[in-house]
C-alpha cells in the first residue's frame, strides 16, 4: 500500500431489505449488515481542511441506503455487487471491498455473506 493511501471503513450498517428467492422473503423485508472498505490516494485531503480534497464517505453511504432500501434482490451476489459499484464509482477509489451480511440465513449460522472486490485497472 502507498503511503498516500487513506482507508475508509463503514461499518456493520444495518438495513433492510427484500433478499432471497422463497416466498417469504420476498414478501417481508430482512435485516442485512453492509461492511465496505475503500482505499483511495488522499494526498490533498492530508494536507487541507477543504472536503472537496477528500472523498465523502457520507455522499457514499447515503447513495448505498438508497439503493438497498428502495430495491428488491433476489440474489445476495447482485446486491453486493450493485453496492460495489457505488463504493468504486469515484475515480480517485484505487480498491473497493464489500461485504454483506445476511443474518439468520441458515439456521444453525449468525449469517451468510457475500465479499466482492474492485481493483483499479493499471
Amino acid at each position: 500500500m502507498k503511503p498516500e493511501t487513506a482507508i475508509i471503513r463503514i461499518k456493520n450498517l444495518r438495513l433492510r431489505t427484500y433478499i432471497g428467492i422463497k416466498e417469504d422473503e420476498i414478501n417481508n423485508q430482512q435485516d442485512i449488515i453492509v461492511n465496505v472498505v475503500i482505499h483511495y490516494c488522499a494526498d490533498k485531503a492530508r494536507n487541507s481542511n477543504n472536503v472537496a480534497d477528500a472523498l465523502n464517505y457520507r455522499t457514499i453511504t447515503k447513495k448505498i441506503i438508497a439503493l438497498i432500501e428502495n430495491n428488491r434482490f433476489s440474489l445476495l451476489e447482485n446486491l453486493t455487487n450493485q453496492t460495489l459499484v457505488i463504493a468504486s464509482e469515484h475515480d480517485w477509489v484505487e480498491f473497493a471491498s464489500v461485504e454483506i451480511d445476511k443474518p439468520h440465513a441458515l439456521r444453525f449460522a449468525d449469517s451468510v455473506s457475500m465479499e466482492l472486490c474492485y481493483q483499479k485497472p493499471q
